[in-house]
C-alpha cells in the first residue's frame, strides 16, 4: 500500500493529511492502516487523560498516582516510537534531540 504524508499533533490529539489545517508537531509517511494506528492510539491517549483527570478530582482515587501516571506515560511512549518509525528524517532529528528517541530504542520498545 502507498504511503502518504500525515500531520500528527499529540497536544491536539490529531492526525491530519492537510498540513495548514491545524498546527502539529510531527510528520510522518504512512499507509492507510499504519495511519488508522495513529489515531487509534491519540484516542486511546485522549481517553486515559480524561480518566486520569477524574481520578484526580474525587478524593478517592482507585489506583495510586504513580500507577495512574505510568499507564498514561507507557501509552504516550508508544506513540512517540510509532511517530519516530514512521517519520520524516526531519521528524526523527527532532524527536532524538527532544527526547532522546534512537533507532534501537524503537526496536526494543524502550524510549
Amino acid at each position: 500500500m502507498e504511503k502518504k504524508t500525515y500531520y500528527v499533533s499529540l497536544q491536539g490529539r490529531s492526525l491530519l493529511e492537510d498540513q495548514g489545517a491545524t498546527g502539529y508537531e510531527w510528520e510522518i509517511r504512512a499507509t492507510p492502516e499504519e495511519a488508522d494506528t495513529i489515531r487509534h492510539m491519540l484516542e486511546q491517549i485522549d481517553e486515559k487523560e480524561v480518566s486520569t483527570f477524574f481520578a484526580y478530582t474525587y478524593p478517592w482515587p482507585d489506583s495510586p498516582e504513580e500507577d495512574v501516571n505510568a499507564s498514561y506515560q507507557s501509552q504516550v511512549d508508544e506513540l512517540y516510537r510509532q511517530i519516530y518509525k514512521l517519520g520524516t528524517e526531519e521528524t526523527r532529528e527532532q524527536l532524538h534531540r527532544s527526547l532522546r528517541i534512537s533507532p534501537g530504542m524503537v526496536e526494543s520498545e524502550e524510549v
